[in-house]
């Protein structure tokens, strides 16, 4: 029988063993450092490449008629990949710099909090999640690994550090007080741009109705009843169901109207987008989509569906993504915006998404090409004033809190 000494390798031979452990365990600290640093940005680039735009050229008619737009967008997932976005980036469709660029005046600014794996177009369940791996790789605090709730109140807590970051060139909107005080200011300092917080999925309630004070708190303006699942809410139009409402779903929606913010209709069903617009108190909104008139999936309005939201008063943002418009130009895009005009009116369209895992043919630095585009398709200039943000700023005036 050996000796406990017998077994235990000798000074000499532990040395190379130890200098092993410590180089590999170096190469993996390393490895970690590399991918906590780089692998945010990495999937972002390929996720929302914008490194390859064939920019049309646009006249000075129409660069002119754009600097003097109040440019808004409806959505933006800006929030999801960690960029600081009071800096100028090469990653990505938004920050700050490009907005002022782009002469936007109002982006939305929305907040993803889980993504299926594999993401279909119909029959998503809520049993995988992407963005998990994502709040991980990015450090998010611990607890928004295991709740949607504080994932959504990172992300928010995000973009109140970019206002405080901008030096006064970005404002937080939350008010009708605050909109207003915002474009007054706007009208004499145009190298300013302005967000609202905006959410995607009602699954971040979590259950309690307390919870829609919780998130109007934390600065949410726009609030989407579904993403890409059904939930507690109501049913998704990528989901399993085909739910509508459910009764803790008219709970909520009661709730969001009484507190001023605005119903997103985006990822809804079909059930859900008639239930919401038979008992709905105020204007709706439809952040990103596209028109079945164009682009016939399950992801897009029908001619009824549009009708029933502008008898709302509501406003429709086209995508600018291929599952949206059936293209990768500006000329897909312009094409759902004429079809949605000439059905429902002007009153009720606006184009709209960026930085949702998509790509697409500008940045917000280059939303001129929507001009450009709308001017070739022959609206007046009243009319692209409407197209562009006025549609917008209207429903906010009318909409948010006092």
């Amino acid at each position: 029988m050996q000796s406990h000494t017998e077994l235990m390798p000798s000074k000499r031979a532990r040395q190379p063993l130890q200098i092993l452990l410590r180089f590999l365990l170096g190469g993996l600290t390393a490895l970690l450092i590399i991918t906590f640093a780089l692998g945010p940005s990495i999937v972002e680039k390929r996720l929302n490449p914008s490194s390859s735009f064939s920019l049309a050229p646009i006249s000075p008619y129409a660069q002119a008629l754009h600097q003097s737009l109040t440019v808004a967008d409806l959505h933006a997932d800006s929030l999801l990949w960690g960029r600081d976005l009071s800096k100028r980036s090469d990653n990505g469709y938004v920050d700050v710099p490009r907005l002022i660029e782009g002469n936007v005046a109002l982006q939305n600014f929305t907040v993803a909090t889980k993504v299926p794996n594999p993401l279909l177009l119909e029959g998503n369940s809520d049993r995988t999640d992407d963005i998990t791996k994502l709040a991980i790789l990015q450090r998010w605090p611990i607890k928004s690994w295991v709740s949607l709730k504080q994932r959504a109140l990172h992300q928010a807590r995000e973009l109140h550090k970019v206002a405080r970051r901008s030096s006064g060139k970005f404002t937080l909107i939350e008010t009708k007080a605050d909109l207003s005080r915002y474009l007054e200011r706007r009208n004499k300092e145009q190298q300013i741009t302005a967000g609202l917080l905006g959410l995607e999925g009602a699954q971040v309630f979590e259950g309690k109705l307390e919870n829609v004070d919780r998130l109007y708190r934390a600065g949410f303006r726009t609030i989407g009843l579904t993403h890409f699942f059904d939930n507690e809410v109501s049913g998704s139009a990528h989901g399993v169901s085909g739910d509508g409402l459910s009764l803790f779903g008219e709970a909520v929606l009661a709730k969001i109207e009484d507190l001023g913010m605005v119903v997103d209709l985006a990822h809804a069903s079909a059930q859900t987008i008639d239930d919401v617009l038979e008992i709905a108190r105020r204007p709706v909104l439809v952040s990103h989509t596209g028109v079945r008139g164009t682009c016939d999936n399950a992801r897009n309005l029908s001619d009824y569906q549009l009708q029933q939201i502008a008898a709302n008063g509501g406003v429709v943002g086209i995508g600018f993504w291929s599952t949206a418009v059936c293209g990768n130009d500006i000329g897909a895009i312009i094409s759902a915006v004429r079809y949605t005009a000439n059905l429902v009116g002007v009153d009720h369209v606006l184009g709209s998404d960026f930085d949702g895992a998509v790509r697409l043919p500008f940045d917000s630095a280059h939303l001129n090409q929507m001009t450009e585009g709308l001017i070739a398709a022959g609206f007046s200039d009243a009319e692209i004033e409407k197209i562009m943000g006025l549609n917008v700023i209207r429903l906010m005036q009318e909409t948010l809190p006092s």
